[in-house]
């Protein structure tokens, strides 16, 4: 199996750290499972194209993302670091709105 493969075959939280060896805090994992989830996915994104074809070092990656998306969340907490749509939409929002908009 590839490690791409092996990847595809997670299915928590837990398995990923498991899977790459990092010791990690049960209860923080518990909490903020899908937070490190989907930060760990944007981070993986954000690197896009610049991935090595070769496995180990693609692993490597693979393990110091996760590493720091656990720790955004060891460090701070799920409404803090506002992963999900769901936590920025109570933020202020700018809106302009022309003269031409504007009726008397």
């Amino acid at each position: 199996m590839t490690f791409l493969e092996e990847m595809e075959e997670m299915e928590s939280a837990e398995d990923f750290m498991v899977y790459f060896g990092l010791e990690y805090d049960a209860t923080v994992v518990h909490v903020n499972r899908l937070h490190i989830l989907q930060r760990f996915h944007d981070y993986l994104s954000q690197a896009g194209d610049n991935m090595p074809d070769d496995e180990d070092a693609l692993r490597e990656i693979y393990k110091k993302l996760l590493q720091r998306a656990y720790s955004d969340f060891v460090e701070s907490d799920a409404q803090t670091e506002k992963v999900f749509k769901v936590f920025k939409m109570m933020e202020p929002q700018t809106v302009f709105v022309s003269l031409g908009d504007i009726k008397t």
